[in-house]
């Protein structure tokens, strides 16, 4: 009898004999599912020392660059993160978006992402 064997990403990586799942689970290497009546569903390897973080899917959407703003009287309105690196002390960070060198992309982006407005 074989069961699958994922990964910790959940990753199917094969099948592997019963017996070698059991050991797996007995050396803490995997987490074994079962189903209800007892018999295993399926081997998942625990994530070690060493390993990557899983892939999320935020990896794949990039950097958010708008975010909810707190604001001290309780309004959350929505905010645009700077481009570029900043200083601790650029208090006009809100109002220079794009630094001088990231302009002219940011401003060309911008005006792709605009729709004209027919009527």
């Amino acid at each position: 009898m074989t069961v699958p064997l994922y990964s910790y990403e959940q990753e199917f990586q094969g099948h592997i004999p019963e017996r070698y799942a059991l050991k797996l689970e007995r050396e803490g290497i995997a987490k074994l599912v079962r189903h209800k009546k007892g018999s295993l569903n399926r081997a998942v390897l625990h994530r070690r020392p060493g390993d990557p973080n899983p892939i999320r899917l935020r990896d794949y959407m990039g950097q958010a660059y708008s975010y909810r703003h707190e604001l001290g009287d309780g309004h959350r309105p929505w905010a645009l993160r700077p481009l570029g690196h900043r200083t601790r002390h650029d208090q006009s960070h809100e109002y220079n978006l794009a630094p001088e060198s990231t302009r002219p992309i940011f401003l060309r982006v911008l005006l792709d992402c605009l729709v004209k407005v027919t009527g």
